[in-house]
């Protein structure tokens, strides 16, 4: 069964809800736990009760369930970032960042990038931040990465080009690096 006839199945028969709390659990945790490492338990409780509660509006012509999932969790986060933050002046995008470095130093094949990382991606603009690390860390397609947002498709994949195109620069040598054997 899909993850869409889950949820459908779910409006008669809630105990069926379950098995997206057990597929899709590990990745929205994922998710939370690198935006919000200490509070990412009580969030992804959040989600799964505001998933629960809105099951109903679920279409399946805007887009998979995990995207649907993943634009929930974007949602009580931003509402947790909001509620912490009131005052501080930025948006609550703009204070969701990404605290997991040691996480991230473990997976990288060079350590000796990770602070070159860490740089270009704070970097980047908040907007293109959020869909590379929709795409790169969620595993999330570009389509559904624009799910998520609440922006177009199209959008998204120019987001990601430019977010792509700006880690790579920052990487090179030199400005007049070349990037896929052209000069930038």
């Amino acid at each position: 069964m899909s993850d869409g006839e889950v949820v459908a199945r779910s409006v008669e028969d809630p105990r069926v809800f379950e098995e997206l709390v057990t597929s899709l659990g590990p990745r929205l945790h994922a998710y939370l736990a690198r935006r919000a490492p200490q509070y990412a338990d009580d969030l992804l409780s959040e989600v799964w009760l505001e998933a629960f509660r809105s099951r109903q509006q679920y279409d399946a012509g805007r887009g998979e369930v995990a995207a649907w999932l993943f634009g929930v969790a974007r949602h009580v986060l931003i509402g947790h970032l909001r509620r912490a933050g009131r005052g501080s002046g930025a948006s609550p995008a703009e204070r969701v960042h990404v605290e997991d470095w040691d996480g991230v130093d473990q997976r990288l094949d060079a350590v000796g990038l990770a602070p070159a990382l860490r740089h270009a991606l704070a970097a980047l603009p908040v907007a293109e931040r959020e869909v590379l690390l929709l795409v790169a860390w969620e595993q999330l397609s570009p389509t559904e990465a624009a799910a998520v947002l609440g922006i177009p498709a199209g959008t998204a994949r120019s987001r990601l080009h430019r977010a792509r195109n700006r880690i790579t620069d920052a990487w090179s040598p030199s400005p007049t690096a070349t990037r896929g054997g052209q000069r930038s």
